[in-house]
């Protein structure tokens, strides 16, 4: 499948959107969403001490009815994992509503504890989109790569749980415009400040954001999550990089003189 990278920006805040070219797609595909174990039939059949039946009920909690005016979500089970893995106040995020009447779709539907899934919506909604329009494109869709899974952090075993394996975190690899064109998120090709602007506001949302730079597991997408750390602190790493400079150019020699055969003075 060929990708439709952006080009160069010109007119506007960043000069408006150019043509662009059709080249070999780098934008990974996304991982496939791993088997859940649901909520049981019975609160007696619940895996693990921590089932608290009381949380489980039909009424939305106050997240999901904040998210529910700006997102479509379909809400979901406890999710019962391994150990600590999995939570209550699931929901799959299906699309973001905007203020223009529009709505920006996600590809996978990410699954999500609800306060993750309410400040990726917020953030689609009233930082990547404006940023976008800003630049003269439009929000479509957003290409995620990863969302709640039962697993370690960066799939190493033994690893401390992951905030994925939490519904605390998701992965995003690209925006997809209204004109089919695909902005990766890491893509070098990508004005530099497009991006800037992008991971500016990512990293005020929210508490951990890895990119290229940060550990050698995120050169291809972007890892959002809300992990709660002591003091507040929070983890922005993110490099912003620049294509490599042109590959300088070598003279040629000079030509050769011409070899002319000469003959009693005379030029043959």
């Amino acid at each position: 499948m060929a990708i439709l990278w952006l080009a160069a920006l010109g007119g506007g805040m960043y000069g408006g959107m150019a043509a662009a070219e059709d080249v070999p797609n780098p934008v990974p595909l996304p991982r496939p969403r791993p088997p859940l174990w649901l909520e049981p039939r019975s609160f007696l059949e619940a895996a693990g001490p921590g089932f608290d039946s009381a949380a489980v009920t039909a009424e939305p909690s106050d997240c999901r009815k904040r998210l529910a005016a700006i997102a479509t979500i379909a809400p979901m089970p406890r999710l019962i994992g391994p150990g600590a893995c999995g939570g209550g106040d699931m929901v799959e995020l299906d699309a973001v509503k905007l203020a223009s009447g529009g709505a920006v779709g996600l590809n996978p539907k990410p699954l999500l504890r609800c306060e993750m899934a309410e400040s990726l919506a917020g953030w689609i909604r009233d930082e990547a989109t404006p940023r976008l329009a800003k630049a003269g494109a439009s929000l479509r869709r957003v290409e995620t790569y990863d969302d709640f899974e039962c697993r370690g952090r960066n799939r190493v075993l033994g690893a401390k749980l992951s905030e994925h394996g939490k519904g605390n975190a998701v992965d995003v690899r690209a925006f997809t415009l209204a004109d089919n064109r695909v902005i990766g998120l890491t893509d070098i090709g990508v004005p530099k400040e497009l991006r800037a602007s992008i991971r500016e506001s990512a990293c005020a949302r929210f508490t951990t954001v890895l990119g290229p730079g940060s550990d050698g597991y995120h050169d291809s997408h972007i890892h959002l999550d809300l992990a709660a750390r002591r003091n507040g602190h929070r983890i922005c790493q993110w490099d912003v990089r620049e294509p490599p400079p042109p590959a300088e150019v070598v003279p040629l020699p000079p030509p050769r003189p011409a070899i002319v055969a000469v003959k009693d003075g005379r030029k043959l």
